[in-house]
């Protein structure tokens, strides 16, 4: 319990100060562009806890969700099948220049092939996602230890044993790095995809509130914006202790033995 709480003290101790600091220096603001962080955080309760939850927060949440999934899976599967694959190094500068697209730059030719929606949001931030986790995972499986590889021939696995049992347990590493890559890259092509054409979602509101000099709400919304890429990043933290639990305790061993 006590490293509990000392790990949760070294989390939130810099932000509580900042909001702290934050609140007394705004206190007595008259800044059209800075409001006061009280005024902020009663525009953030009426709006985000209440009336905009389901209306703006539960869409993104749902196109985020989806890109993201349909983004990892097109990665593992590619970048598995890339990484096993001879031809690799003729194809990964291409898929490379393809990454270094920036997805702002892609949004309106999206909206010119799949008109607006969802699923033109999902296609978004399935191409900013799919990028990280499919150049990780190939990156993974290409670098598996040589002597693993000539071990799994060896024995008498077929080819899902040997995918599901070796390959990826040993680029899971390198796959979790590019997921945690994938989901930020996620959240901006979310609230990018909401800025052209969109009706509702975080980036909507941010634009809307910017457009009509609501700067309480605009701040608001960019709160909201923190603390959905604050929990996803937590939530990849625990995925990645519980699924790579192995890996760091390897890790942990090694070091005990080059004492």
């Amino acid at each position: 319990m006590g490293k509990w709480i000392r790990e949760v003290v070294a989390e939130v101790w810099l932000p509580c100060l900042v909001v702290l600091l934050w609140w007394l220096t705004s206190l007595d603001s008259r800044s059209l562009y800075f409001p006061p962080l009280a005024v902020i955080l009663e525009r953030f309760g009426t709006d985000w806890v209440f009336a905009r939850f389901n209306s703006d927060l539960v869409p993104s949440l749902r196109n985020l969700g989806a890109g993201f999934a349909i983004g990892t899976a097109i990665g593992v599967s590619l970048g598995v099948a890339l990484g096993l694959s001879s031809i690799a190094r003729y194809v990964m500068p291409l898929l490379e220049v393809m990454r270094a697209v920036p997805i702002i730059a892609l949004i309106p030719l999206i909206i010119m092939l799949l008109g607006t929606g969802d699923i033109e949001k999902i296609a978004i931030i399935t191409f900013g996602a799919v990028w990280p986790v499919l150049l990780n995972t190939a990156e993974g499986v290409r670098n598996i230890d040589p002597t693993l590889r000539e071990v799994t021939r060896s024995l008498t696995l077929d080819r899902l044993d040997i995918l599901f049992r070796v390959v990826l347990p040993a680029a899971s590493p390198q796959i979790i790095a590019g997921l945690r890559l994938a989901v930020s890259i996620a959240l901006v092509a979310t609230v990018g995809s909401e800025l052209f054409a969109s009706t509702e979602g975080i980036g909507y509101v941010i634009l809307a509130a910017t457009q009509g000099w609501d700067m309480p709400q605009m701040w608001a919304a960019l709160l909201m914006l923190g603390i959905v890429g604050y929990a996803l990043n937590t939530l990849m933290t625990v995925f990645e202790r519980r699924l790579l639990r192995w890996h760091w305790g390897r890790g942990a061993a090694d070091r005990s033995a080059t004492r």
